[in-house]
Formats: structure tokens, C-alpha cells, sequence
């Protein structure tokens, strides 16, 4: 039976009575599945992976290889078709070339930094900036999974622009029962924001967010799908119109090594 209960600004209990389930205080749960990702990633081992992005212009297949100095790429595909002779010797050039410039890798690390230091910042205010609903247990890709929705907390005050963009969204979010790692999240712009991600902006009611994650390795949970449709406004004056699914497979885990180590692997194509 699938119950519904307002929870986050008091804990809220859900439960199936007779069946003997314990109440769920669905706030301690968002926030011990946030604190799980939190510690995961402080134990992550590096991997190298395959990415499939397809936005607005492009469709690109690319093998990525994770180093102490910063994720590594190297395009294998385009549309769906492998690089031409002359695509693939452009690219081997481009990596020589980056191998040849580490400033340019060393730029590239801080921006990684600092993406996922907005990720995690977001992901830090789940518990507290939005309200949940649990609507049940159902099957999941991870065995069993809650399922909650969410929506902003009346009152709650973003510490900072970025945070702002909890305020106008609502939707559901999906936690492995067994791990308590959060497996899915869907959202949904129910009402026009603006946010500051580096620029200053706005973003339209109705743009969507999904994200989808999956114990890739044993132990290792990574993000497998991301799709991102977004209308809005750049500086509050440039148009916005952001489009994206971006799938990611193929992981698997590779020793630590240095960017021009990984430029090589992937040279290889091992």
C-alpha cells in the first residue's frame, strides 16, 4: 500500500503497521544516504570509463581515464560511427599536445575542483532545504528502493545564489533500502529561480533535471546517467538553453597514475 505523510519540517514516519515495518524518519534518511556519498568519495579509487553525451549540437563518444591531475579523454566516436583515419590522428596530436602542457591540464583539475565542490555544497543542503513525502518501497535496480517526494521548505533560507535553486524545485528521489545510497533523483523547476553557478542566471519553470546512480564496482557507486532540459537566462540577459543526456558504462578500476600516464593508456587504447 503506498502512503503519503509531509515530513522534513517535523520527522515524519511511514510505515506498514500490522507487517511490523519501523517508522522512517524520512529527513535522517536523505541525509544518512547524502553522508554515504560523502564518505564514499573520500575512498574513491580511480576509473576509467566510457561516456556517451548527446546535447543540442553534438553526439559524442568519449573513453575517459581518472588520474591524480584530473580526468583525461579521448573522443572514440562521433554520431555513432568510429573516427576516420583523420579524426583519430587529430586527436592523438591533441593529446601530445596536452601531455606537452601541463598548465593546461592543471587548469582543467581546478575547474573539476571546483564543479565538484558546487555538486557536493548542493548535495550537502538536501536534508535541510526541501520537504519529503515517503510514497513507498518499491523495485529497483538496486533490489528495493524508497521512493520520496520532495519539494522546497517553506521558510528555509539558501545560505548562498547557489543554493537558491532548491527553492523552486520539486520532484522524487529514489534510496536503496539495504545501503541507504540514493539510486535516482528526478526534478522538476516548478517555479522560476535564479542561481549563481559560477555566473549569475535564471532558470525557467519546467526545466527538468534526472540523475541516476549505480554500484558500478563493488563498493563503488557512480553516476550512470545525468539528462539536464533547462531554459532560462545567462547574466539575466543571454539566453540559456541547456540540453543534455549524458550515459556513462564500461567502468573499471585502473591503478594510480599521473595525466600523461593516463594519455597513454588511452593512446593505447587498453
Amino acid at each position: 500500500m503506498m502512503v503519503g505523510a509531509v515530513c522534513g519540517v517535523v520527522p515524519c514516519a511511514w510505515g506498514q503497521g500490522a507487517a511490523g515495518v519501523a517508522p522512517i524518519d524520512t529527513t535522517a534518511l536523505v541525509r544518512r544516504a547524502v553522508e554515504h556519498r560523502m564518505d564514499a568519495v573520500k575512498e574513491h579509487k580511480p576509473l576509467r570509463y566510457v561516456v556517451h553525451l548527446k546535447d543540442e549540437r553534438h553526439e559524442t563518444t568519449k573513453q575517459i581515464v581518472e588520474t591524480r591531475d584530473g580526468d583525461v579523454a579521448r573522443l572514440v566516436a562521433v554520431s555513432g560511427r568510429p573516427l576516420t583515419v583523420e579524426e583519430e590522428q587529430a586527436e592523438t596530436a591533441r593529446l601530445d599536445a596536452l601531455a606537452a602542457n601541463p598548465e593546461q591540464q592543471e587548469h582543467r583539475m581546478r575547474g573539476e575542483a571546483k564543479d565538484e565542490e558546487r555538486v557536493d555544497h548542493l548535495l550537502s543542503l538536501l536534508p535541510d532545504g526541501l520537504v519529503y513525502t515517503m510514497e513507498g518501497v518499491e523495485a529497483c535496480a538496486a533490489g528495493e528502493c524508497y521512493r520520496l517526494s520532495f519539494a522546497p521548505k517553506p521558510g528555509w533560507q539558501p545560505p548562498d545564489m547557489e543554493a537558491n535553486l532548491l527553492r523552486g524545485v520539486t520532484g522524487e528521489v529514489w534510496i536503496a533500502q539495504g545501503v541507504e545510497r540514493l539510486t535516482k533523483l528526478k526534478a522538476e523547476f516548478s517555479s522560476e529561480v535564479s542561481f549563481g553557478l559560477g555566473i549569475l542566471g535564471r532558470v525557467d519553470k519546467g526545466g527538468t533535471v534526472e540523475l541516476e546512480q549505480a554500484e558500478v564496482l563493488p563498493g563503488d557507486w557512480e553516476l550512470t546517467r545525468v539528462q539536464v532540459d533547462v531554459t532560462g537566462r545567462a547574466l539575466l540577459v543571454k539566453p540559456l538553453n541547456y540540453q543534455i543526456t549524458e550515459e556513462l558504462s564500461g567502468f573499471a578500476g585502473v591503478g594510480s597514475m599521473g595525466y600523461r600516464e593516463g594519455i597513454e593508456v588511452l593512446k593505447k587504447g587498453e
